[in-house]
């Protein structure tokens, strides 16, 4: 699609840079297709959050493995190391 638009001369020469394209429109295009991936990440992230379980924090996860090791001691007939 053939677009007219007016683009600040600093921010189109960063995405030029940071793109290392060789065109204004080849830095255009890339920038955008950028953003784009970056949305569609972030969106998937969103959706996919809800449908993830909860991990349990680090006090919980030290708790489970104290008393695992209390379990093991107390099967193999030993006291505190």
């Amino acid at each position: 699609m053939k677009t007219t638009i007016d683009i600040p001369d600093e921010a189109l020469a960063d995405a030029i840079r940071f793109t290392g394209a060789k065109t204004k429109r080849e830095a255009v295009v890339r920038a955008l297709e950028e953003f784009n991936r970056r949305r569609r990440v972030d969106q998937f992230i969103r959706e996919a959050a809800g449908s993830m379980p909860d991990f349990p924090g680090n006090d919980e996860a030290e708790a489970a493995d104290m008393e695992r090791e209390e379990r093991l001691r107390s099967l193999w007939g030993r006291e505190g190391d």
